[in-house]
């Protein structure tokens, strides 16, 4: 039974230099049309598969802030209209940008039932962030922080991405031990992922984008781990961090493999054992749904062997693992059936140890984690 829901806002003020996110500058943009479109295809989809109650909602982007205040209001209306009942301690993130987020936003934002707002703060060097393309500076990411911790929120996550051009591991931790003062409940540290269609993919395809290399990445992932540590933030997946019962609960509906609507141009679901993809064009988006009611690009019937896959792909990303008791509940198989090899060739490595009954990464796993995902796909 779905009970999680992602919906997709594909505008943005400015377009940063590493997003590969399916969004669009918002100027002279349909945002109005797209909001209607929404709706209709909230409507359909649930209609077509019902739901009980939602356990987790998130408006993701693209930057779900750069919408103006009608449109946010209408945006929260829509939600509420369609996606209720919630259940009890429902929750309902929203993405947001440090500069697009006045006090009279957030305060909608809250009456509209968000409880819980993830800034794109990235680095508090402002610097790196004219580097990256980012327009907001350090002081906008305080600003915006502290007025939705005064309007009343008290689950707030920072985005920090490490391994930026030209960043040094002291950069780094000057970045967290500015975050670590700000009281925020939950931290994302990823390291850049350089993605086609990019401006950094540009520059690194032509020799103009310095990145630290593969051991400062690595010295910089591991001092990350530690000061969460040290300042009681506890790293519950890879790159992920939260004090207290503040753990993204929509995040962990992906890495549990469970099952989840995506609603938007470019969203992806997970409903009745198929992966769907939207399409991403505003314009395809829309004919579509006029069409066929669903604005599906792709459906695929996911087969046995790869949920298994995807049990593992995914789910070793929490840093307790993955049950193997529940695995043989939910495929009738054992696990060392299924991996005997994978398990045994990742163990000898020393990138995976079994613990409570429980496969997990190690310390060099974490290191290396995509290699062991990978060794997870069968041939």
């Amino acid at each position: 039974m779905v009970q999680a829901a992602y919906i997709h806002i594909p505008f943005c003020q400015h377009i940063c230099h590493y997003c590969d996110f399916n969004k669009v500058f918002i100027e002279r943009q349909p945002v109005d049309q797209y909001l209607e479109y929404l709706e209709k295809e909230i409507i359909n989809t649930v209609q077509k598969v019902p739901f009980d109650s939602m356990k987790t909602i998130f408006v993701g982007g693209g930057t779900p802030t750069a919408l103006n205040m009608e449109q946010t209001k209408k945006l929260l209306e829509i939600i509420n209209r369609h996606l209720r009942p919630f259940a009890p301690n429902c929750e309902l993130t929203f993405e947001a940008n440090p500069g697009d987020l006045p006090k009279e936003k957030l305060n909608v934002l809250l009456e509209g039932g968000v409880n819980r707002i993830s800034f794109g703060v990235q680095t508090f060097r402002d610097e790196l962030l004219e580097k990256i393309g980012r327009k907001h500076t350090r002081e906008d990411a305080f600003l915006a922080i502290r007025e939705a911790q005064e309007v009343g929120f008290k689950n707030i996550n920072v985005d920090i991405i490490y391994a930026l051009p030209g960043q040094t591991i002291e950069d780094v931790k000057e970045t967290l031990d500015i975050a670590f003062t700000l009281g925020v409940q939950h931290f994302s540290a990823y390291s850049l992922i350089v993605e086609p269609k990019t401006v950094f993919y540009n520059l690194m395809n032509k020799g103009k984008l310095r990145l630290p290399g593969e051991d400062h990445e690595a010295k910089m992932y591991e001092m990350v781990m530690d000061e969460m540590e040290k300042h009681g933030y506890s790293q519950y997946e890879i790159s992920n961090f939260s004090k207290g019962d503040n753990k993204s609960r929509h995040n962990l509906t992906y890495w549990n493999n469970e099952e989840y609507y995506g609603f938007g141009a470019g969203a992806h679901s997970y409903v009745n054992g198929e992966r769907i993809q939207n399409v991403g064009p505003l314009k395809q988006y829309f004919n579509k749904i006029d069409e066929t009611g669903f604005p599906y690009l792709d459906v695929h019937e996911v087969t046995e062997k790869e949920k298994m896959e995807e049990e593992l792909f995914l789910g070793l990303r929490k840093t307790k693992g993955v049950s193997k008791i529940a695995f043989q509940k939910k495929f009738n198989i054992e696990m060392d059936q299924v991996f005997a090899k994978q398990l045994q060739g990742n163990q000898e490595q020393g990138l995976l140890e079994e613990r409570d009954g429980y496969v997990r990464l190690t310390r060099k796993g974490k290191l290396l984690g995509n290699e062991v995902f990978q060794s997870f796909l069968i041939d």
